[in-house]
């Protein structure tokens, strides 16, 4: 999964959602104000291994090289900061994990065509897998956006609901992205 430095790194681009926000009003009333980690546990705090390592990647693995792939991403991230917090408050999930799935899945984007991945199987900035689901909307819109976030939601509830007793970081790291790999 990705590192704490990579949730680190998208954070500090997506930040947290504050009280001048447009969308605190969605906010759990539990929550401080000045701090959003939605419904399915609080990134920030959560440790990863970062990218794993092998023979082709030896120097851009671990926490480096997802603080790497990271810094590289967050400028195309950006024009989807206002887009990707409103869909994480709709959907109770911390912007700062949509913003690392985006960066690990597509880099923000830019290295798709036209939407699409090089083997054009999988689409948007979330990449959804077509075999699987039927992408809807453009490839860097709300529409789409909010369909892939949603197959995520119910990825980690389905893996709560299998693994009850599991801690909520376990929740997280127990592959909900595997819809979208």
């Amino acid at each position: 999964m990705l590192s704490f430095a990579l949730f680190g790194g998208l954070f500090v681009l997506i930040g947290t959602s504050r009280g001048s926000h447009s969308f605190t009003h969605t906010m759990s009333p539990r929550l401080h104000f000045r701090l959003y980690h939605g419904c399915y546990g609080d990134v920030m705090i959560m440790e990863t291994p970062g990218i794993p390592c092998d023979n082709t990647r030896m120097i851009a693995c671990g926490i480096r090289g997802s603080e790497m792939f990271a810094e590289m991403d967050l400028k195309a991230l950006q024009s989807y900061q206002i887009l990707i917090k409103e869909i994480g408050l709709r959907h109770c999930v911390d912007p700062a994990l949509i913003a690392a799935i985006i960066s690990r899945e597509s880099h923000g984007g830019t290295i798709l065509l036209d939407g699409w991945d090089h083997t054009g199987l999988k689409f948007g900035l979330m990449q959804l897998d077509k075999k699987i689901h039927h992408p809807v909307g453009t490839w860097d819109g709300k529409e789409h956006l909010l369909q892939a976030v949603g197959i995520l939601t119910d990825s980690i509830k389905a893996i709560q609901k299998k693994f009850p007793s599991w801690s909520v970081a376990q929740h997280l790291k127990g592959r909900p992205d595997v819809c979208f790999v």
